[in-house]
């Protein structure tokens, strides 16, 4: 193994901690309806728990409305009843094959509350780059036939990229905290 194939590594894992953030962030509701809103929810279809995404196509025809397709008609109520008792704070309704699920609109509080989610989301996207800055460097000092000055200019390299990953994560977290508190 070489420090490139070390340094490459630790860039994907950590990209791989900024994705996650990212997704987790998509999930959190803002002022307007997302697909992706409900994408945390989890469906008993079958004796196990699902995927929203797995069990229905949802679409938000409207910036306040989302619309719940389940690919299994027999299956309306068992998601009707996991989007009511997930936590995102909404009432859907069935109609016919489909269900709907107005979104209302935020409180301070409530607002306020999603942003400390936000904040949650965010470190754990920290941690992810954190825990693969130290896999890296326990490759770095675990290499042979290299001096020490060369590990030393690679853990520098590695801490670049770590800053970098990191200021990407609090520009991600900032702006979905804009967009939340925007009234």
């Amino acid at each position: 193994m070489t420090i490139q194939t070390i340094l490459k590594d630790a860039r994907t894992a950590m990209d791989k901690g900024v994705e996650a953030a990212k997704r987790e962030f998509a999930s959190v509701r803002s002022g307007k309806a997302s697909p992706t809103m409900l994408d945390t929810v989890k469906v008993e279809m079958y004796g196990q728990y699902m995927p929203m995404n797995q069990c229905a196509n949802v679409s938000a025809p409207e910036p306040r409305l989302l619309v719940v397709t389940p690919y299994d008609k027999g299956q309306v109520k068992a998601i009707e009843k996991a989007i009511r008792e997930s936590n995102l704070g909404l009432d859907p309704s069935v109609q016919g094959h489909l269900i709907r699920v107005p979104l209302p609109a935020m409180t301070e509080q409530r607002r306020k509350e999603l942003a400390k989610q936000v904040h949650a989301h965010a470190e754990d996207g920290r941690i992810a780059v954190r825990h693969a800055r130290t896999q890296a460097r326990e490759q770095l000092k675990k290499l042979t036939g290299i001096s020490e000055d060369e590990v030393k200019a690679a853990e520098k390299d590695l801490q670049k990229i770590h800053d970098e990953e990191i200021a990407r994560i609090d520009a991600l977290m900032k702006a979905k905290e804009q967009e939340l508190l925007e009234v």
